[in-house]
């Protein structure tokens, strides 16, 4: 069982969520970036210079930015942590009934999961494509 009070559980979840979002936001972040690069070569000229540390920068302020505002969420009464299941760690509330809390978990799997990881999918997929037609292109030579 959880060992600690409520509010332990609540920041305990609140981590866990915060950091596993930053996680995920952080590899497409990664991937897309990646992908312009390598397919779009020409993209960083419309802002003037290669990609800089403050680009880098900005990009990272946005990825905590998002996270930050998903696991902030249960903290503003949209969603819930709580215990999980087995009751030895905490979570957000899957199981909690009611309209915000439904809603919370739809947004957290379209906008933190089904968005991020079908952003990675294309990216890498585009990478690998671009990679093939440049290989044909040298073996034509």
């Amino acid at each position: 069982r959880w060992l600690f009070d409520r509010a332990l559980c609540t920041l305990y979840a609140f981590c866990g969520v915060l950091f596993g979002l930053c996680s995920l936001s952080s590899l497409t972040v990664l991937s897309t970036v990646c992908c312009l690069k390598v397919c779009y070569p020409a993209y960083g000229k419309c802002w003037g210079s290669r990609f800089s540390p403050s680009h880098a920068a900005v990009l990272l302020l946005c990825v905590w930015t998002y996270a930050l505002s998903f696991a902030m969420a249960p903290l503003a009464e949209w969603g819930s942590y709580g215990p999980e299941p087995y009751g030895t760690a905490c979570c957000i509330s899957w199981g909690a009934s009611g309209r915000a809390a439904t809603l919370y978990i739809l947004a957290l799997l379209v906008f933190c999961y089904l968005l991020p990881c079908l952003l990675i999918l294309a990216s890498y997929s585009l990478l690998l494509w671009t990679v093939q037609g440049s290989r044909r292109a040298l073996r034509q030579h």
